[in-house]
C-alpha cells in the first residue's frame, strides 16, 4: 500500500515537472517568435530610413539601381519600401512629396511652395558663388563649347563644369578636341523651371512665365480688334 502511494506520488511529481517544462517551452517559443519579428521590423524600419535618405540627399531623380546601390537593399524590397515612403507622405500631408517619372524617383517639395524655396535660396546655397556665375555663362550660351566657357570664366571653370556634369545638371558630348555643354532636364527640374524655345535656341524661364505672356499676347490681340472694328 505504501508503495502504491509513493509510486502515485512519483508519477504526479513527474507529471507536474513535464507540463512545467512544456508550458515553459511554449512560452519560450512564443519569445523567440516574437523577438524574430521585432528583429524583421527593425530592420525593415532600418531599410526604409536607408531608401529615405538617399532620395532626400541626392536631390535629383534616382532609378532602381541607383537605390540598390546607395542602400545595398534588393531591388523588390526597394520598390515595396518606396510605394511605403509614398503612402506615408501622402497621408502625412507633408510639403514633401516623392515624384516618380519613367521609373524614377526623386524627393522634392510640392509645386505649391516652390515659390517660397525660390525666394529662400532657389537652390544657389548649395553651389559657390563662382559656380553659380559659370552655370549661368552655360545657360546663357548653350549649347556652347567648354573651351568657349573656359575662355571667358578661367581655368577654374573646368572643375565646375565637371562637377555639374557629375551631378547631372549639364549634358556634354565630344565636340573635336574639347566637350559640347547643355542644360540637361534635370537642371530645369532642379531650378523649378520651364523649358522655352526662343530664336532657335532652348532657354529656361520660370514657371507660369509662358501662361503670363500668352495671356498678355491675348489681351493685345483683343486691343487690337477693338481698336481696328472702332
Amino acid at each position: 500500500m505504501s508503495e502504491e502511494i509513493i509510486s502515485s506520488e512519483n508519477k504526479a511529481s513527474s507529471d507536474y515537472k513535464e507540463s512545467e517544462n512544456s508550458g515553459f517551452a511554449d512560452k519560450s517559443g512564443v519569445a523567440s517568435a516574437e523577438t524574430v519579428r521585432d528583429i524583421e521590423e527593425s530592420s525593415e524600419i532600418e531599410n526604409l530610413k536607408k531608401v529615405e535618405a538617399a532620395l532626400f540627399i541626392s536631390a535629383r531623380f534616382l532609378n532602381l539601381q541607383d537605390l540598390v546601390m546607395l542602400t545595398d537593399i534588393n531591388p523588390l524590397m526597394v520598390k515595396e519600401l518606396l510605394t511605403r515612403l509614398i503612402h506615408k507622405y501622402n497621408r502625412e500631408d507633408s510639403a514633401i512629396e516623392i515624384i516618380i517619372k519613367d521609373n524614377m524617383w526623386k524627393m522634392d517639395v510640392r509645386q505649391e511652395y516652390v515659390p517660397m524655396i525660390n525666394k529662400l535660396a532657389t537652390g544657389s546655397a548649395e553651389f559657390t558663388k563662382a559656380e553659380q556665375e559659370t552655370l549661368a555663362v552655360i545657360a546663357y550660351k548653350q549649347p556652347v563649347k567648354q573651351s568657349v566657357i573656359i575662355n571667358i570664366r578661367g581655368n577654374k571653370a573646368y572643375d565646375h563644369i565637371k562637377h555639374f556634369i557629375d551631378i547631372g545638371l549639364v549634358q556634354s558630348k565630344r565636340e573635336g578636341h574639347t566637350l559640347e555643354l547643355k542644360l540637361s532636364d534635370d537642371f530645369f527640374e532642379y531650378f523649378h523651371l520651364q523649358k522655352k524655345e526662343s530664336g532657335g535656341k532652348i532657354i529656361a524661364v520660370e514657371e507660369g512665365e509662358d501662361d503670363e505672356e500668352s495671356s498678355d499676347t491675348s489681351e493685345e490681340a483683343s486691343d487690337e480688334k477693338e481698336v481696328n472694328q472702332d
